[in-house]
């Protein structure tokens, strides 16, 4: 049952039940009359209407997430106002229904007095069991609330740590063209300013379609093209579908720049670089080969850059998503599975 069905049904139950036995106790003091029962009847109609816009106000106020003092005197201002319009409603029903000779409250005044006594302390109880029922709900909201303050905390904290590894790694790539060819060099400085804008937009947004990773891997590669020359060859294979897929902002460039840093940028011949985007079910695959085998040692490496990847993914996906490296012929491959973020 839903926190919803459930709310509902313990309204139902309570105030239909809290009317029965008044409706009980009243008919055997003036017996049982067609108005008598239709008032009651009403009376549990507008109780759960009046409760609920009760519980809809403390909601709205966030009382509940206030101090001790508020919490208790805003809560019993309520459960007052609450129970005072219940006795209005119930003495103008009667009134209607009964007409004044008849009336129950003008037969007997100083019922009144007890019925609004009654109502506010019914209210009161009301609203101790409200409060009291759903704390441990709030309490894992709180948590669910607080767990995904701190998990973009630690995006955001990843995020710092990648940024300036690209930004160093891009600015040495095009150094040695300022004087070279300047022509060049302006061109692969706007390279640059396309990928550091596209940094910057995805602080807004941490998924992005696979077709924005792919243009921002291209300036990289044009970038690292003119360091290595013919020693960088690129082969693309992305399956058309695949472009639309959301991925986490940069976790291909990231992988791409570990390649081309690691596995071709230390042989002297070079190597090919191969990026691929396939469909496996649902989920996405996404694959960056390089020559090279993971036993080698790489001078400088620390694998800030992919423990940063692996946790984004922890972070993002649960534990739904991998990323593993595994050698293959004379190769190393990067593989990330991707399912889709419901």
């Amino acid at each position: 049952m839903t926190t919803q069905r459930m709310y509902w049904t313990c309204q139902a139950v309570g105030w239909s039940g809290y009317a029965a036995a008044g409706l009980t106790a009243t008919a055997g003091q003036v017996g049982w009359r067609p108005s008598l029962v239709a008032g009651y009847l009403l009376f549990a109609l507008y109780s759960m209407a009046l409760t609920e816009l009760f519980r809809r106000e403390i909601l709205r106020r966030q009382w509940l997430d206030a101090g001790t003092g508020r919490i208790l005197g805003s809560l019993s201002l309520g459960a007052a106002v609450v129970g005072s319009a219940l006795a209005f409603l119930v003495i103008a029903v009667d009134l209607t229904l009964q007409g004044s000779a008849s009336s129950y409250f003008v037969q007997r005044p100083g019922n009144a007095l007890a019925l609004w006594g009654g109502l506010v302390g019914v209210t009161s109880v009301w609203t101790i069991l409200y409060v009291s029922l759903t704390a441990r709900r709030r309490f894992q909201e709180k948590e669910v609330h607080l767990q995904l303050a701190v998990r973009d905390a630690e995006l955001r904290a990843l995020e710092a740590q990648i940024n300036p590894h690209f930004l160093f790694n891009a600015l040495n790539s095009i150094r040695g063209l300022v004087l070279e060819d300047p022509r060049l060099a302006q061109d692969m400085v706007t390279r640059l300013a396309n990928i550091l804008r596209y940094n910057l937009r995805r602080d807004l947004k941490q998924l992005v379609p696979l077709s924005s990773e792919v243009e921002v891997i291209s300036d990289y590669l044009a970038l690292e093209g003119v360091r290595l020359e013919e020693r960088l060859r690129v082969r693309l294979a992305i399956e058309p579908a695949a472009a639309v897929f959301p991925i986490p902002a940069m976790l291909l460039q990231t992988l791409v720049e570990n390649a081309v840093k690691y596995g071709i940028a230390p042989l002297a011949a070079g190597g090919e670089l191969r990026v691929s985007a396939r469909f496996d079910g649902d989920a996405l695959t996404l694959e960056v080969d390089n020559p090279g085998c993971l036993a080698d040692p790489h001078p400088g490496a620390t694998g800030v850059g992919l423990a940063n990847a692996r946790e984004r993914l922890r972070l993002l996906y649960g534990g739904r998503a991998t990323l593993r490296l595994e050698n293959r012929d004379g190769h190393v491959a990067a593989t990330v599975l991707l399912p889709r973020i419901q």
